[in-house]
């Protein structure tokens, strides 16, 4: 945990779909494109439906093989990688049975369980390792908060480094502190202006004054709401897995440009203005 060891890394910010998977809906029909037709259908549930829970899944497991994921029975996230965030899918309010298996042994089930969902979204996140080294292999579900920011930009920080200490994140040279003593397993959100920020990771401590032990550069924007992932190993020489440390950020929510470009045009000019999300949304 020494100065050595900072890392400093720019990072491209996802859009609220995520990347990388292959996806079907609870329609039972499937898709092969990663979900598209999903995409289309769905674009505008991000607010919440009633009677509907909006779920994605987050595999956070460093020594964890890829994953297949099911609902009910019925697949709905296939050949999931470490680092993966899918796409948020919606699952009617109630009780529902979530299974996740290895994609080469689907014998292999390390998930299993009937969840209760409620109205809103959730994440479902592996956690830990399946080795249980350093930490016990459990998912875990997230309540996300998608409700609009405003001017702002919301940023949740969720600590899933099995060999991380709690952390400190700050900005600044230490001068600001976003997040403090963020365990393993804990989350915090915060809410900061739009703009460039460079964060500094360290071990907690009461003054917040740690060692840097890596560097992100992220541009939150206005109006959207963001998970960054803490994955991998900060040593990952000596763990059951050479994944090594990292920030994954995720664009859970994004501001809606066509009710902006609306307000400015006025009513008049903003009435072909609602055609849904550009395509790199």
């Amino acid at each position: 945990m020494s100065q050595g060891h900072t890392r400093r890394r720019a990072l491209t910010l996802l859009g609220a779909t995520g990347a990388g998977l292959i996806t079907a809906s609870f329609s039972g029909t499937s898709d092969d494109h990663g979900g598209d037709d999903y995409d289309d259908d769905h674009e505008d549930d991000h607010d919440g439906v009633d009677g509907l829970a909006q779920v994605r899944a987050a595999h956070l497991s460093p020594d964890a093989p890829n994953v297949d994921v099911s609902v009910e029975g019925e697949p709905v996230l296939e050949d999931v990688p470490f680092r993966a965030v899918s796409e948020y899918l919606e699952l009617p309010v109630g009780t529902a049975n979530v299974a996740i298996a290895a994609t080469e042994d689907p014998d292999t089930v390390v998930f299993d369980e009937d969840l209760e969902l409620a109205e809103g979204a959730f994440t479902i996140a592996a956690l830990g390792e399946l080795s249980g080294e350093t930490q016990p292999f459990a998912p875990a579900v997230l309540e996300d908060d998608l409700s609009d920011p405003g001017e702002d930009a919301r940023v949740r920080l969720v600590h899933a480094s099995p060999d991380a200490p709690a952390v400190d994140v700050t900005a600044d040279g230490g001068e600001t502190v976003l997040f403090e003593d963020i365990a393993f397993g804990d989350a915090g959100a915060i809410e900061v202006p739009a703009g460039e920020y460079v964060l500094e990771v360290r071990p907690a401590t009461e003054c917040n004054d740690g060692d840097v032990v890596a560097e992100f550069d992220v541009s939150p924007a206005a109006g959207t709401v963001y998970t960054a992932f803490a994955v991998g190993y900060l040593d990952p020489e000596n763990a059951p897995a050479d994944e090594p440390f990292d920030l994954k950020v995720v664009a859970d929510a994004e501001a809606d440009e066509d009710a902006a470009d609306t307000e400015a045009d006025g009513d008049e000019d903003g009435a072909d203005n609602h055609d849904g999300y550009d395509e790199d949304d």
